[in-house]
């Protein structure tokens, strides 16, 4: 069903560049969408860096068109410094105090109620989350979609490793917008040398240019277009610059209901949750404590995520269940605290996609209290590389004598990235991945009955290296009986911040560490006959940007090493995987 199958009943009027004017004096243009001959309406705000024109890739009837012709004064704004807006872009830093303005402003234009509710994805939506920080008097509600918590361990950096393919790509995009207006051609075709497709929204990179050493050069290469990369590169540990925008430390502030949206191959896996039991437990008032809610889907990071399909998750098709009619349950959020009024929630708590049996399920928390930490061991009368090694992962603990295993990683040599949270990302059948030397892999039994995993999923390891500095990759995955082997998670470690991201320390040779590489949240369901599989290794490579594994910051090495990384599993070395396990 595309969105004009979901027309309202309104016709609309667009009045284009409606101007706002700051609290420090800068103009910011909106779109406004009007039902024809209505008179009192409840109001939807969206802001966007990307070009209200672009709402939804240019869709001839958009989210815009869709809520106004329901009955919503809607407005579509550009944020500051973009498409026409006065003022500087830098990312985040000014979306507190002028979605304040924006939101309030909107309330005030002739036929709103007063009555205001917030949507948009991605940046969109953690411009509304810090939107709501300000507590607006007019705001009502926020629906963001898909938004990190802007903290350093899992935003532009992923617990110390760079987002290097996004970051890079999202940059040049906004890069490319910024030259072109100012008419440098000359660095605007440099940079498009550098991309696959330059006709293609945030293209990715080239090889070439991605394994470019050092990284610090591409602020040169930007220049003006981006020159917020240079404090992103510089600030590579936690500290006071990511602190301005780290929600976490701004939750209690939030006083409104909120719809919290995201998907399990999200790039936002693990913030959306965390959004939702942080305003769950830390929001101003009891009323909006109460009136929170989660809704996982099976999807990638969609654009636009209006109309979500069973596919376009990668190398896979989660069935009819998952196209699931997502616009519409949030005008149903709209209508209920917006349009009406009212208070409560108008639809269950939490809402998952279990995956495997693919189909919704009802819950009242996260993570679900019956769930139970179960710790699959890692496990091997022999070398664990590749698939066909004789990894073992299962319940039984480990002998008490068992050999660890080792590989080499060279950063001239990374794993290719093959699936996972990241934009473009998704299903990807592991099977090349888990074939490689440098790649150890440790299989469970085949399944006998469904075992069920939801909640949020770790990995507890112990390992040692040559080198002052490394990286641990771990991704789970479900092996069907065709040979499939579908990625669920996955998660890494960079060793300096093992105990601190703000202190990080380096790495003494040959001393064996406890660490815990996160891996996100999930619901998936092994079924019978599948098995589940953990593989390990030290790059995933343009997503993250390559260890050198010779303790230089991110953006200042220029040479590499190769690092002999070695996994421990014995009965003094219980490495595991920490599985939520729902009973059956």
């Amino acid at each position: 069903m595309d969105l004009e199958e979901l027309r309202g009943p309104h016709d609309v009027d667009v009045e284009r560049d409606v101007a706002m004017r700051t609290r420090d004096g800068k103009r910011l243009y909106a779109d406004v969408y009007r039902p024809r001959g209505e008179g009192s309406l409840p109001t939807l705000l969206r802001r966007t860096p990307y070009g209200k024109h672009l709402n939804d890739l240019a869709a001839p009837f958009n989210e815009a068109h869709y809520y106004a012709s329901h009955g919503y004064l809607t407005v579509v704004q550009n944020t500051r410094g973009r498409f026409g807006s006065e003022g500087a872009w830098y990312p985040f830093v000014y979306e507190a105090r002028d979605g304040y303005d924006a939101i309030e402003w909107a309330a005030a234009l002739p036929s709103s109620n007063g009555r205001v509710g917030t949507f948009g994805q991605s940046y969109g939506a953690l411009s509304q989350y810090l939107a709501a920080t300000q507590r607006p008097p007019h705001l009502v509600t926020a629906v963001p979609v898909s938004a990190y918590l802007g903290e350093f361990r899992n935003y532009w950096y992923n617990h110390g490793a760079l987002e290097l393919s996004w970051t890079l790509s999202y940059f040049m995009n906004m890069a490319q917008d910024v030259l072109a207006a100012k008419g440098d051609t000359a660095r605007l075709a440099a940079l498009q040398a550098m991309q696959v497709d330059p006709s293609v929204r945030f293209s990715p990179l080239t090889d070439e240019a991605l394994r470019h050493l050092p990284l610090r050069d591409w602020i040169d290469r930007f220049g003006d277009g981006a020159p917020f990369l240079a404090d992103i590169l510089h600030h590579d540990t936690d500290g006071p610059y990511w602190w301005a925008v780290d929600l976490r430390r701004r939750l209690q502030d939030i006083d409104v209901p909120m719809l919290h949206v995201g998907s399990w191959y999200d790039i936002a896996n693990f913030d959306t949750p965390q959004y939702f039991l942080g305003l769950s437990q830390s929001a101003m008032s009891a009323r909006s404590r109460a009136d929170q809610a989660l809704f996982m889907g099976p999807w990638a990071h969609l654009l636009p995520y209006n109309q979500p399909t069973s596919g376009d998750t990668g190398d896979i098709d989660f069935g009819p269940e998952a196209a699931y009619p997502v616009l519409q349950m949030q005008r149903q959020w709209f209508d209920h605290f917006v349009r009406d009024g009212r208070t409560g929630l108008p639809r269950p708590r939490v809402t998952l996609f279990v995956m495997g049996e693919n189909r919704w399920r009802d819950e009242e928390e996260w993570p679900p209290s019956r769930a139970e930490v179960v710790p699959w061991h890692l496990r091997g009368s022999g070398p664990a590389t590749t698939a066909d090694g004789a990894g073992v992962l299962g319940p039984d603990l480990p002998e008490p004598d068992e050999a660890p295993d080792t590989y080499v990683y060279d950063p001239d040599d990374p794993v290719p990235t093959a699936g996972g949270r990241y934009v473009g990302g998704g299903v990807a059948d592991q099977r090349a991945t888990q074939a490689r030397e440098d790649v150890l892999v440790y299989t469970g039994p085949v399944a006998a009955n469904p075992l069920e995993i939801t909640g949020e999923i770790a990995v507890r390891l112990f390992v040692s290296t040559d080198v002052p500095d490394t990286d641990f990759v771990a991704v789970l995955s479900d092996v069907h009986p065709t040979g499939f082997v579908q990625n669920l998670a996955e998660g890494v470690v960079r060793m300096r911040f093992r105990d601190s991201y703000d202190e990080p320390s380096p790495i003494v040779e040959g001393r064996v560490y406890e660490i815990r590489v996160e891996l996100g949240h999930l619901s998936h369901v092994v079924l019978p006959e599948h098995r589940l599989r953990l593989h390990l290794t030290s790059s995933d490579f343009p997503r993250w940007d390559r260890n050198p594994n010779t303790g230089r910051r991110v953006a200042d090495a220029t040479s590499v090493r190769k690092a002999t990384q070695v996994v421990h599993h014995d009965a003094e070395h219980p490495s595991a995987l920490l599985l939520p396990v729902v009973p059956r």
